[in-house]
């Protein structure tokens, strides 16, 4: 086939598919430009001349690369996915770190790396790296774009895809569009939200929700240089971007293609529902974002095919799915799935299934063409947005609710090891959100730091019990860098002045290279982790049950310390049980089949199946 290709002028075959892509969009694309930019048709001209430009700067590798995912489309649904998330400069310092330790990264079964804000950002006023100050260059401490593509090119040959965040919502103050605006340009300040006084920015207050009230209230600032006030959503030094004005979604969307043709294969939108402002609304979810992201997917299609659109959405159900977009006219890709992580920690600390079993039930029913990322924790605190209708027919109350979890996940409450911290606490609302890493949650910390081996053993079995569940859930399941090794909070943040008030660093410490040498100890906990992880890594991607276009359900168990699952395709059927407990339990069942345990090979009954606590087990038959 290569040899053939040879034969093939390749710049003939490129500009073919350029075109047979974009008249596969052209009509759609126009329709929907049009009607965000009333026919603004000069602009539209420009943006179908920079996809054509980014098309034809693509890498022959890269246009490979695209060939090859487009004739196996679904490539990143399969059982055999495995996402890793990290700080560049917590693993491995730079850009060249981080390829020199992709033979970890393969070790721990990872195939999809999501490398954090790595672009140039003003220190100490970035919020971690999210106040980009140049979207065509890499932060200098971490590397080049000349780094950024020797990395991507290696993490492809070792069958890594590699995924970054893609800041659109908003830019640093010291971009140079802002700069300009600062000196008076008003073709630069209508790249922004800019008024002359108060009279409008109050308007949009009334109906505009707060992102950090507490650390960063309101959501404009003043700009003395300028002498007027600008919009800031999420903190003073990032400017939100006017995308009513098509200057700024072209320059974006060809920013955005400048890293496609980088290498980077996932683009995850960051603050995706925000984009979009209108005056009377509370700026969140309006139609016209689902415009821009349809146009953003279709753009990539064209451009880039290979490339995948991951939209980060943290709100409630009913607001996450649209971003979907429907069969015929898709949106993103994937999205996180917030609301079962955020009850995956309730349920370990309520020890009570129910609303677990909830949740999933809705999540079950949806399409299969939805494609969840799913984690235990990320980069972020753990908000508490749980389904609170729900609860309170068991007599739950919300602010109470959400303080008993905080007292439990930070150890004040009786017979909790866990150890974390609070984020935003707001004593009048009782809306803390939370931090900490997947073991000091669960308890490891506390039980190294007491030296209880009993303590320890429950806490691992926790960890491992909760990557289980991880694992079976459809989807593309991500982990934390240091969660495949157990790591610990660290707590060195305090002492640090760029970070000491912002407690989500204290599950962002360093990589512990020191724990990653001991990771095939039978004995001591990093290897015990590690090792168990693998193993089951290994288990899911050898069995198409945990592909994503699986059947699954809620198995009944009568018992509310004990999550069900059934999982079933192509024959293959898993009944998967955790024992939330802190006690040993039983689960209910009375599957008619013959299984067998998938941990030992040996053959288990489905029938009222006993789990020590903090455990589960994977049950599994082929059916005939």
């Amino acid at each position: 086939m290569k040899g053939k290709r040879k034969n093939i002028s390749k710049s003939s075959v490129s500009i073919s598919c350029f075109e047979d892509r974009l008249s596969h969009h052209y009509n759609e694309l126009k329709w929907l430009y049009s009607e965000l930019y009333h026919n603004d048709t000069a602009a539209f001209d420009y943006f179908i001349s920079m996809l054509r430009h980014y098309a034809d700067e693509r890498s022959e590798d890269l246009k490979e690369w695209d060939d090859a995912r487009e004739m196996v489309p679904d490539w990143y649904r399969g059982n055999e996915m495995l996402g890793m998330q990290m700080y560049i400069h917590s693993f491995a310092g730079t850009l060249n770190g981080v390829k020199e330790h992709l033979n970890y990264i393969r070790e721990s079964g990872t195939n999809y790396l999501h490398l954090m804000p790595f672009l140039e950002s003003p220190v100490g006023r970035s919020d971690g790296g999210y106040a980009v100050s140049d979207f065509r260059k890499v932060d200098p401490a971490y590397g080049t774009m000349e780094d950024l593509s020797a990395l991507t090119a290696e993490a492809h040959r070792q069958g890594i895809s590699i995924c970054m965040d893609f800041v659109m919502n908003h830019t640093s103050e010291d971009h140079m569009w802002a700069k300009r605006a600062k000196a008076g340009e008003k073709e630069y300040q209508d790249r922004y939200f800019f008024f002359d006084d108060w009279t409008i920015p109050n308007e949009f207050e009334k109906t505009v929700p707060q992102v950090f009230p507490e650390t960063a209230p309101g959501n404009f600032t003043w700009c003395p240089e300028a002498s007027k006030v600008v919009m800031t959503t999420f903190y003073p030094y990032q400017w939100d971007l006017n995308y009513a004005n098509p200057t700024v979604f072209n320059d974006m969307t060809a920013n955005m293609l400048n890293l496609c043709n980088h290498g980077i294969d996932v683009i995850r939108l960051d603050a995706t529902p925000y984009i979009w402002k209108t005056i009377g609304t509370n700026c969140r979810n309006l139609p016209q974002v689902h415009t821009l992201v349809r146009i953003m997917r279709m753009a990539c299609e064209i451009v880039c095919p290979g490339t995948l659109l991951l939209g980060e959405v943290v709100m409630e159900p009913s607001k996450v799915t649209p971003y979907f977009g429907t069969l015929e006219k898709p949106e993103c890709h994937m999205l996180y799935n917030v609301t079962t992580m955020a009850t995956t920690w309730h349920t370990v600390a309520t020890q009570d299934v129910r609303l677990m079993k909830h949740q999933l039930g809705q999540v079950f029913a949806l399409p299969k063409s939805y494609l969840f990322l799913n984690y235990l924790r990320c980069h972020d605190d753990i908000g508490w947005g749980l389904d609170y209708a729900y609860l309170k027919q068991f007599g739950v109350d919300e602010v109470q609710h959400k303080r008993f979890l905080n007292n439990y996940f930070q150890g004040y409450f009786p017979g909790s090891d866990a150890r974390g911290e609070l984020y935003n606490d707001d004593p009048r609302l009782g809306d803390a959100r939370l931090c900490g890493t997947t073991a000091s949650l669960c308890g490891i910390e506390a039980a190294e730091y007491e030296g209880r081996k009993d303590k320890l053993d429950l806490a691992i079995r926790l960890d491992l019990m909760l990557h289980a569940f991880l694992l079976t859930q459809s989807g593309l399941p991500i982990i934390y860098s240091g969660d495949e090794l157990g790591q610990l909070n660290d707590y060195y943040y305090h002492e640090d002045p760029l970070k000491w008030d912002d407690s989500r660093y204290l599950h962002r410490g360093d990589f512990h290279w020191e724990d990653a040498k001991v990771r095939n100890s039978r004995t001591k906990r990093p290897g015990r982790i590690f090792k168990a992880l693998k193993k089951l890594y290994s288990l899911r991607s050898k069995h198409i049950v945990f592909e994503s276009d699986a059947d699954c359900w809620i198995v009944e168990t009568y018992n509310d310390h004990i999550l069900g699952i059934g999982r079933y395709y192509k024959g293959e059927k898993l009944i998967a049980l955790f024992n939330f407990s802190v006690h040993d339990e039983t689960a209910w069942i009375n599957e008619q089949e013959e299984y067998r345990n998938l941990l030992t090979g040996k053959k288990q009954p489905a029938k009222a199946v006993g789990i020590p606590a903090h455990d589960f087990v994977w049950l599994i038959t082929r059916m005939h």
